[in-house]
């Protein structure tokens, strides 16, 4: 009764003064506002009740409300922070290779390397031996800026882009710990001498401490920016303690006593935790014959394929003594040195998933390497079922048809 006198008076507003008009608009404008307000409470109670109900039904059945509330919305969540890129899709074979800053730098040199015939994967340097990173400006490295180590050789992402569009797989080399620039420009990085300076190896190049995270991260934050550039692999190289110099005059601080081989391992295992959500495989090079012994520089082909997509040895023939494996002169018998190097390494790495692609020489310390060299290496590589192949070359001179498809 109410309700209609009061619709009776708004809707007649011919019978009263103007301000009564006013007044009985605003009275009517705040019921219907109360009632709008009831209704979310009424909406909100329901809601709330329905909630509680599904609680008490869900109690004393931990695992039941767990898999009936988190499928969907858990899975949502976790896309939406932790979503990882797919990798690229290996080659079946490997068959690629090595290209240095100062030839990547080079107008046109990249598209030559694209073009060699059966080539399928690229490795390009992003961090060198002396320690200068390819980018100019990397904004994700700032200590890459600030010790004068970014330059400008190439643009990652048109190389990359250069790469795929070839239908190459594109490989990210990083040196670790052998980093000249770094060791100079931040010496509390660096291993030291025992009078405090910075240790040196006998081609007078500093070192950085393995041991030392800050190093560890420096490293997986160029891996992170090549990876974000199109990079498909980023692979590890001087990952290890050094081999040559005044080593009983080297000093690392951070050392407390831990085993040297677990450092490595552990370095590269906190690597590949921190770059596989960027999409990319992560590898590891490591010496012809640290499956074979002790070789004195912390790597251990067993452990670090652990955590790794895969292990490139450098079984190059030129490097073994005579001798070795049984053979007056390894480098005379490229096939033979290469296939006991790598079953040391199968032996070793047997039961982990990484792939052992080996690293081949295309080059002669005494003169023009001949294409029979190369090609017995990658016989014998294809002879031991390994995941392909990557030639060396320090002047980036390959061999012509090395690089063919097919099996030997």
């Amino acid at each position: 009764m109410v309700a209609r006198i009061l619709r009776r008076r708004v809707s007649t507003p011919y019978l009263e003064g103007p301000n009564e008009t006013f007044r009985a608009r605003r009275r009517a404008a705040r019921r219907r506002r109360g009632r709008r307000r009831l209704a979310f409470a009424l909406v909100a109670l329901l809601a709330l009740a329905g909630f509680l109900a599904g609680a008490l039904m869900g109690a004393g059945d931990d695992d039941a409300g767990e898999a009936a509330v988190s499928p969907a919305r858990t899975a949502k969540a976790a896309g939406a922070t932790t979503r990882q890129r797919a990798p690229r899709p290996l080659p079946d074979e490997v068959r690629g290779v090595h290209v240095t800053l100062a030839l990547a730098s080079i107008p046109g040199k990249i598209r030559e390397y694209l073009d060699l015939p059966g080539l399928n994967t690229l490795e390009v340097d992003v961090k060198d031996e002396n320690g200068e990173l390819a980018f100019s400006a990397p904004s994700s490295v700032p200590l890459a800026r600030e010790i004068g180590a970014a330059k400008g050789y190439y643009a990652p992402r048109r190389v990359a882009t250069a790469a795929h569009r070839a239908g190459a797989y594109l490989i990210g080399r990083i040196v670790v710990f052998e980093d000249p620039i770094l060791s100079a420009r931040k010496p509390a990085l660096a291993i030291r001498t025992r009078d405090g300076g910075v240790w040196r190896n006998d081609a007078g190049l500093g070192w950085v401490n393995p041991y030392d995270e800050r190093v560890w991260d420096y490293n997986v934050a160029i891996g992170r920016a090549a990876a974000r550039a199109g990079f498909d692999e980023i692979q590890f190289d001087y990952v290890r303690f050094p081999s040559d110099g005044p080593i009983e005059n080297a000093v690392f601080s951070e050392a407390r006593g831990r085993d040297a081989g677990w450092t490595i391992a552990r370095f590269v295992h906190y690597a590949a935790k921190r770059l596989r959500p960027e999409g990319v495989r992560v590898s590891v090079d490591v010496f012809g014959l640290s499956a074979a012994r002790d070789v004195g520089v912390a790597q251990s082909p067993g452990r670090l394929a652990k955590f790794v997509d895969a292990v490139y040895p450098m079984v190059y023939p030129s490097h073994y003594n005579e001798g070795e494996y049984g053979l007056a002169s390894p480098v005379s018998l490229p096939g033979a040195t290469v296939a006991r190097s790598l079953a040391d390494f199968k032996k070793r790495m047997r039961g982990s998933k990484a792939k052992l692609i080996p690293w081949l020489e295309d080059f002669s310390f005494t003169g023009t390497v001949s294409p029979e060299h190369v090609r017995a290496q990658i016989t014998a590589a294809r002879r031991q079922r390994t995941g392909g192949y990557l030639l060396w070359n320090p002047l980036g001179e390959y061999t012509a048809g090395a690089l063919h498809a097919g099996s030997e």
